[in-house]
């Protein structure tokens, strides 16, 4: 009759539809779902490969210019023998480029991985380490330090320990101020409950507290006081060497394994609170862990090297357009894209004025905040 749909024909296509897809499997999954995820998973390859070179490029660049291949050869000279390299490269490649390198990768990878699981936990597209004033209390812990005598170079004696040098309470006060400020954010979302909101709401207002408590000691502090301040907010990869790359290596790789676990409450997480605990998913609990373990790795990087913004916040913007919210391919893919990101800049920081080396958190925020306009006006439809 005129008006009325026919049901049987749309039934009817509807079976002929899923008589395809069951059709088109492969070992029992549908060949559409192993296409998309084969195209994911070469998204995360394609961005290790470029990493690869991105690193190479980086250990040949400086004023003792070296070819890319004679960079690879000393780069892998400790592992190969009978290399024909230069002692004057390997030195070049390994004690000053590299750590750099390395730095600027271990560091990407760190800050990218902490975004996604604050924009996961949160369910907010700008959260990231710096929304909850976790950066903030960093910076002041730092500026405390700084100011009582420690500096980013040397020990004026005012504060400290014998054998315990300037750098060294820089980097433990900021580690230490960076959990202070995660309890209190923790305590002030437990006063009523754990939720996305309250979490925000509580980082604000950590920022805030700390961002005075910085300004009053700048303030008081002296002119050389202030402006290793202000260097140490910028960021900065020069005082990295080794060690600090092994300590941050730890604690990424420590982490890592228990946050890819909770890849699948996250992806539950993500359609809302009530449908993850009708789904068996402990939200408040998991919320809370994920909250500490991505503040801890923020606080085990920044304290090295200064306040590195922006990779936490775009990585993981830049993975989702292309990998989707599913968090078993978006991790993995935000920290190759972070680890992108940090060397690229890196590069840039080094070469842009060459001689002088520009502090490298400037140049995050300079090359990330178009990078994130672009990706925000390219993007026609909702992706969040």
């Amino acid at each position: 009759m005129l008006g009325i749909p026919d049901h049987t024909s749309t039934l009817e296509g509807l079976k002929r539809v899923l008589s395809v897809v069951s059709k088109r499997r492969v070992g029992g999954v549908p060949e559409f779902y192993q296409t998309l995820t084969a195209k994911k998973i070469l998204f995360i390859v394609s961005l290790f490969v470029i990493l690869l070179l991105l690193v190479g490029i980086g250990i040949s660049i400086g004023p003792s210019s070296l070819g890319i291949s004679d960079a690879y050869l000393a780069l892998f000279s400790r592992f190969i023998p009978n290399v024909d390299v230069s002692e004057v490269a390997r030195v070049i490649v390994w004690n000053i480029r590299l750590p750099r390198m390395a730095a600027a990768v271990v560091g990407g990878v760190g800050l990218a991985l902490a975004g996604v699981i604050f924009q996961a936990i949160l369910r907010n597209p700008l959260a990231s380490p710096y929304t909850l004033g976790i950066a903030s209390a960093a910076g002041f812990g730092a500026a405390l330090a700084i100011t009582g005598g420690a500096g980013i170079v040397g020990y004026s004696g005012l504060i400290g320990y014998k054998g315990i040098t300037g750098s060294t309470l820089v980097i433990v006060s900021a580690f230490a101020w960076t959990l202070v400020g995660v309890l209190l954010i923790y305590t002030l979302a437990r006063l009523t409950r754990v939720t996305p909101e309250t979490l925000i709401l509580a980082g604000i207002a950590v920022a805030y507290l700390f961002s005075s408590m910085l300004s009053l000691l700048e303030y008081f502090s002296t002119e050389n006081a202030v402006a290793q301040v202000v260097y140490w907010l910028m960021g900065s990869l020069d005082k990295v060497g080794w060690t600090q790359i092994g300590i941050m290596t730890a604690s990424v790789f420590c982490v890592f394994p228990v946050l890819w676990k909770y890849s699948w409450d996250l992806n539950a997480m993500s359609i809302g609170d009530e449908t993850a605990e009708s789904l068996g998913v402990k939200v408040e609990r998991v919320r809370s862990l994920l909250l500490i373990l991505a503040s801890f790795i923020t606080a085990s990087i920044i304290c090295f090297t200064g306040t590195i913004g922006f990779v936490g916040l775009v990585a993981p913007h830049i993975a989702r357009m292309v990998v989707g919210g599913d968090h078993r391919f978006l991790i993995p893919s935000s920290i190759m894209a972070g680890a992108v990101l940090l060397v690229a800049a890196e590069i840039i920081s080094r070469t842009i004025m060459s001689p002088v080396v520009l502090p490298i958190g400037a140049i995050t925020s300079f090359t990330g905040i178009p990078l994130f306009i672009y990706l925000l006006v390219k993007r026609r439809r909702e992706y969040w």
